[in-house]
């Protein structure tokens, strides 16, 4: 058992799948303000306070579901005190799924609405 386990791993690993990749969840309400703003504007349509808001995402990374090129959108959520865009965002895909990062896409988050 243990050796099929690792060949699962290893095999994991070298295809760079991204099934082993947990994404956990977070309530809408309990994001901070500034990503409750964003998403706001996210279904308001804009308009949005930075120029590379509505960008294609584009999940290289591949910790997000994998769907075709141009399925994510990325918006910048601001940070307080941050001199540039900072490292929070809010990813949007075209089925309307919303997914929170704070640490510039090494981790994701599903947003429960």
């Amino acid at each position: 058992m243990t050796r099929l386990i690792a060949w699962v791993l290893a095999l994991a690993l070298a295809s760079g799948a991204a099934a082993f990749t947990a994404i956990g969840e977070v309530a809408l309400a309990a994001l901070p303000l500034e990503a409750r703003a964003t998403v706001t504007l996210i279904r308001a349509g804009g308009p949005y306070p930075y120029a590379k808001d509505g960008s294609v995402f584009g999940n290289r990374e591949r910790i997000l579901p994998i769907r075709p090129r141009g399925h994510y959108r990325e918006y910048t959520v601001p940070t307080p005190g941050a001199r540039d865009r900072g490292a929070r965002r809010i990813i949007a895909g075209r089925e309307r799924e919303l997914f929170y990062t704070d640490d510039h896409y090494a981790t994701f988050r599903r947003i429960r609405e």
